[in-house]
């Protein structure tokens, strides 16, 4: 099949490269990146020498018309005019958007988090969450789920059974990857090295409506989240603590018991033997989940960790497994459940 990269200069845009260029039965067709039209690919990613003298086309809606599928990976608000040029072509193209424009429902909750117009909503597609998988194979567009959101609703989303989901603590830290490409001084080496530091403090993270509509819908229940996120000194991964009141007591075995059973023959995530945890470098460059669960009795709580990969299954790997689905095609194909860590 062929595929097409729009917006491939970024983080997640390069990753996607990555695992698009050994993938077995998908064939990378057309790659544009706007500000860096005309640069050599491997100027802005290195780690693709199978890519060495090829370069970055500029976007137009002609350079896809021969592709079967396309990768959106853009900044919030240019994925629907994107989308609108190429389907003027091919009314029938499939699409996976890695970024955020068709996840939201609620138009509200657009303008609250993220502001401008609300472009609609796409088939949310996070595979391992009970009824997505058949929602997938019917679509022809994809919305990918966020990073974090897709870490929180993993871990959240199994609790329902045993918690009203109305009251749920997050804390998450991530790599600076997850805040893309573009330069910031609070990004720099000397600003984030040997140091952590909350952003978005006070419930105004843009994936805090995504994980509750998600989760939600999931779970047929009231979804409440207070999210503080954090900037990790590290490049990419995800590690998020998610803790909520039970209604009724169970031991940590029981808890641990049932998410096994949620997750069982899920190929990408993992609940951990009882005495790991999970840890960024683990799934680093992976599209895996690692997740370990605790009840604490002493305030009846319910606390889950997880890691993830926020380039791989917090975006490009999720992307990838989405389309795989898609297409008719085993979700794992060309993807690792390994991580390269050490």
């Amino acid at each position: 099949m062929k595929i097409g990269v729009v917006g491939a200069s970024g983080y997640a845009g390069g990753e996607l490269l990555r695992i698009l260029s050994t993938h077995s039965l998908f064939a990378i067709e057309a790659v544009s990146a706007h500000s860096n039209a005309g640069e050599l690919i491997t100027s802005l990613h290195p780690q693709l020498t199978s890519m060495s003298g090829k370069r970055f086309s500029q976007f137009s809606p002609d350079l896809f018309a021969t592709c079967d599928l396309v990768f959106l990976a853009l900044p919030r608000g240019e994925s629907a005019t994107a989308v609108a040029g190429i389907t003027a072509i091919k009314p029938t193209m499939k699409f996976v958007d890695i970024g955020a424009d068709f996840r939201l429902e609620d138009p509200s909750a657009w303008a609250r988090y993220y502001g401008g117009d609300h472009a609609g909503h796409w088939v949310y597609g996070l595979p391992e969450i009970k009824g997505h998988r058949e929602k997938i194979q019917k679509a022809q567009q994809i919305a990918n789920p966020g990073c974090y959101a897709t870490a929180v609703a993993l871990a959240l989303t199994p609790l329902a059974e045993f918690a009203h989901l109305n009251d749920v603590v997050v804390v998450a830290a991530s790599g600076t990857s997850g805040a893309g490409r573009s330069a910031k001084s609070n990004l720099l080496a000397s600003a984030i090295m040997g140091s952590m530091s909350s952003y978005k403090f006070g419930g105004v993270h843009q994936h805090t409506p995504e994980i509750e509509q998600c989760v939600s819908q999931a779970t047929g229940k009231e979804v409440r989240i207070s999210f503080t996120p954090m900037l990790a000194p590290m490049v990419r991964g995800i590690l998020a603590t998610i803790t909520v009141k039970l209604d009724q007591f169970i031991s940590t075995d029981e808890l641990r018991s049932h998410f096994a059973k949620y997750y069982e023959g899920q190929v990408f995530v993992s609940i951990l033997a009882e005495d790991e945890m999970p840890a960024t470098h683990s799934v680093y460059g992976s599209n895996s989940a690692h997740l370990q669960v605790a009840v604490d009795a002493h305030t009846k709580r319910a606390i889950v960790s997880i890691a993830i990969d926020n380039l791989g299954k917090g975006a490009a790997g999720q992307a990838v497994q989405n389309a795989n689905i898609m297409c008719g095609l085993d979700s794992a194909t060309g993807l690792s459940a390994q991580g390269i860590g050490i």
